[in-house]
């Protein structure tokens, strides 16, 4: 039968204790991590939040009814332990922070016991996803997944107590929206007092945010939950946490400035990184020419090379039709890899068709100067050899080339280069490199919709000696947006805000945006505009992936208390699933057979 704690109160975690406690009683509790009966004696390792302790039990000091208790310990039974602190008597495990300590039991109370689990509660657990996060409750007693969220907890202080301190106000906005189905699908919740109406959970707090700075705060932030249903991916969830804030008055240098000393404190307070200020910055049109990626990952080379010019007017079709077509024929060089077997190379044309290639063309400069490639019998020796100059090609060297429409290009290259990269083992996991990604185009065509979107939302205010190109050439537009990346992931982005009226009203206009439709969706905003809108410019940073790097986990699922599957659905709990007819009379909601799609 369970004791209570009755009369007991915990005096330290397991790895407070310290050999200034010598000679002290004290009192632990949590859960057993293991248990040796070596006859007479019996080690129990004690496990919390903390870390490990070691508890040596013998009937001398403790009595026989505590001893016969410890006989009966497994994994996994809650514990509470008086004790004495001592010494460690064989020796020390210079693993464990209480390493050299131990504690010899005088009491023993067992506060609950525990069944086998269905897997080892261990570091770094082999188990399968599914098993883990079925049983999330124990998953989330393993020590690396609680340092996890304590980093992420610590984290999350670190941002209250720099953003407060710069004046910054903690506001939160509402849960329950009205939907803008631009960009990602809405959450929708049904309303029981409006029929037949709908809010929407918020994708973000944007037009709140905005609204809070036409309100006069000045400087707003907040640790955010937000709703996005759209697929997953290891670095995606549908619910998320967003570090959210927006200021007004301030120009983009503004914005950059008090980031770069957030992400400066938080990193050096979580993980005792030092950020070398200022986060260099790059424009979006290098980093697609040079990385063929918004999001580039410069800690290695291999970047692309333009060769349109080189091989304009060779006798290759694939590459004259790309350019005939606006397109281009860029390649990136894979230093040593000249000798790569063709099975290696087949399997990289396979993997750039995945990215939109038609194929891969190659160029093996081998090690006496001749040439192998795919293409070599469409082109004279002299255009081959320009062409291997302008890549710098060495005796070697494998050269791959991508040739089309320059975004299927850069997708191509961009995603290879990543590819070979971890194949070959060219990145430096101990070096964290930021970079700020600026000038993004403004709008993007989208040949399903046979318009222009907002490559980040409608309200992001152009670069002003762009503004004249709205009517005549939106797609040469750049936006004052950015973005702050980490190791090829993006860490966060935002933008300046249009705070005019008319330049909003053009914006909806090349949105395609009817005045009707743009007053139906973001009237709120465009009245509040009426009356007095301040300059004002913010950003949001994912909030899960910042720990996942902090951490260098492989997915943000190691970071967050209780994440979904890929299909978005909760394996402990079994949602989403079905409701009582009862529940969906009172809603007006009828379940058409098949209308899931």
């Amino acid at each position: 039968m369970a004791e209570t704690m009755k009369g007991l109160k915990r005096s330290h975690r397991c790895t407070e204790v310290s050999r200034a406690h010598m000679g002290q009683t004290i009192t632990v509790m949590g859960w057993v991590q293991k248990s040796r009966n070596k006859g007479g004696i019996i080690f129990v390792d004690l496990r919390d939040r903390s870390g490990i302790l070691q508890l040596i039990f013998e009937e001398a000091d403790c009595g026989a009814e505590n001893f016969e208790k410890a006989e009966r310990l497994r994994s996994e039974f809650v514990i509470a332990v008086v004790g004495t602190v001592e010494a460690r008597s064989g020796a020390a495990n210079e693993n464990l922070k209480t390493g050299d300590l131990e504690i010899r039991a005088k009491e023993l109370r067992i506060l609950s016991e525990s069944q086998t689990p269905p897997f080892p509660i261990e570091e770094n657990s082999k188990t399968r996803d599914e098993l883990r996060l079925k049983h999330r409750y124990l998953d989330l007693r393993r020590p690396d997944l609680q340092r996890n969220l304590i980093l992420r907890s610590q984290v999350a202080a670190s941002v209250r107590n720099f953003l407060t301190q710069e004046g910054f106000l903690e506001i939160e906005t509402p849960m329950l929206m009205k939907s803008t189905p631009e960009g990602a699908r809405d959450y929708l919740v049904p309303s029981r007092v409006h029929p037949g109406s709908f809010y929407a959970l918020p994708q973000s707090p944007q037009l709140f945010k905005q609204l809070l700075m036409c309100s006069g705060y000045d400087r707003y932030f907040q640790i955010a939950r937000c709703f996005r249903d759209e697929d997953l991916r290891a670095d995606r969830q549908p619910e998320f946490t967003q570090i959210d804030m927006e200021l007004s008055f301030v120009d983009i240098d503004d914005v950059l400035e008090v980031n770069e000393r957030l992400l400066a404190k938080i990193f050096k307070d979580a993980i005792g990184l030092e950020i070398k200020l200022p986060i260099p910055r790059m424009t979006w049109q290098e980093a697609m020419d040079r990385f063929g990626s918004d999001k580039p990952d410069n800690r290695f080379g291999m970047e692309l090379t333009d060769v349109s010019e080189t091989v304009k007017g060779c006798g290759f079709g694939v590459f004259t039709s790309a350019l005939e077509n606006g397109g281009s024929v860029r390649g990136i060089n894979v230093k040593g890899q000249g000798a790569m077997p063709r099975k290696k190379i087949d399997a990289l044309v396979e993997f750039a068709k995945g990215f939109g290639a038609k194929g891969l063309a190659y160029l093996c400069v081998l090690e006496d100067g001749s040439y192998k490639s795919s293409f070599a019998k469409f082109m004279t020796p002299e255009q081959l050899s320009a062409l291997v100059n302008a890549m710098d090609g060495e005796p070697g060297d494998l050269l791959l080339f991508a040739a089309d429409k320059n975004k299927i290009v850069w997708d191509v290259l961009g995603n290879l280069r990543l590819e070979l990269a971890k194949n070959l083992g060219l990145v430096d996991k101990d070096i964290y490199s930021f970079l700020w990604i600026t000038e993004f185009p403004l709008l993007e065509w989208s040949e399903e919709q046979n318009r222009f979107v907002a490559m980040h939302h409608p309200f992001t205010m152009p670069m002003e000696e762009d503004l004249d190109k709205l009517d005549r050439d939106p797609g040469a537009v750049r936006a004052k947006a950015y973005d702050i990346v980490l190791n090829g992931t993006e860490l966060g982005g935002g933008s300046v805000r249009i705070f005019q009226n008319d330049i909003q009203e053009k914006m909806f206009e090349v949105l395609g945006f009817t005045k009707e439709r743009a007053q139906e969706q973001f009237g709120f905003l465009l009245e509040a505009f009426k009356y007095g809108v301040p300059p004002h410019a913010g950003l949001a940073y994912g909030f899960d992936r910042m720990i996942m790097l902090m951490t260098g986990a492989d997915s943000i699922r190691e970071v967050i208390a209780f994440p979904k599957v890929k299909d978005a659905s909760d394996l402990m709990t079994n949602a989403p699933d079905v409701v009582e007819e009862k529940q969906l009379e009172e809603l007006g909601i009828q379940i058409v057979s098949g209308s899931a799609q």
